[in-house]
């Protein structure tokens, strides 16, 4: 069908979550908990790491799902409160015109 063709080509970008606006004193097993609810995840990525020394007033968490499906109802989480603060729970390989902007050449 039609649908194969497509993700054919955003696979790689649009099944990574990017969560922002996170509490700094969430840990990422806190947050592989509520993201595992909605699916297998194959990677996440929290920044600074848990044994940073720097202090940030939010971190950012990146969350890769075996199932693109389940990066589509990650995005459901937005305004979820989590800890002290809303959650911001958007697909990575949204952001084209950043990306472009982060670019150096």
């Amino acid at each position: 069908g039609t649908a194969r063709g497509r993700s054919g080509l955003d696979v790689s970008s649009t099944d990574v979550i990017q969560v922002t606006n996170v509490s700094p004193t969430a840990s990422s097993e806190q947050m592989q908990t509520l993201f595992g609810f909605l699916g297998k995840i194959k990677e996440l990525r929290l920044f600074p790491p848990d044994d940073s020394p720097l202090l940030m007033s939010s971190r950012v968490y990146f969350v890769k799902f075996h199932d693109p499906d389940s990066a589509v109802v990650a995005q459901h989480l937005t305004n979820t409160v989590f800890v002290d603060r809303a959650l911001i729970s958007k697909v990575n390989g949204d952001d084209h015109h950043k990306e472009d902007m982060d670019m150096s050449d």
